[in-house]
């Protein structure tokens, strides 16, 4: 994934949300390589408090070896997403 599919994919959901904030990103699943390859490159935010963790456009990530790197609903992401904030504008 690079950061201009991720950004698509963050903004894809936030629309197809709607007012529905169950749909909207909750969480985004990194799989380490792709993370080293260039989506740390991406602006990050400096964690707010120690939950916060890293985030892309105010959006949770996960980084690991096992996972497809894909965005995550907040109805799927559950409390890994938590503490969830609104999509932060492309910077």
């Amino acid at each position: 994934m690079t950061p201009d599919e991720l950004n698509d994919a963050l903004d894809a959901m936030q629309t197809a949300a709607g007012e529905d904030s169950d749909r909207r990103p909750g969480l985004i699943e990194v799989r380490s390589d792709e993370w080293v390859d260039g989506l740390a490159d991406m602006p990050v935010a400096k964690p707010k408090t120690i939950v916060d963790g890293i985030r892309i456009r105010d959006i949770k990530v996960a980084v690991s070896a096992g996972v497809v790197s894909r965005v995550l609903p907040r109805a799927e992401a559950g409390e890994r997403g938590e503490p969830y904030r609104d999509l932060a504008s492309r910077t």
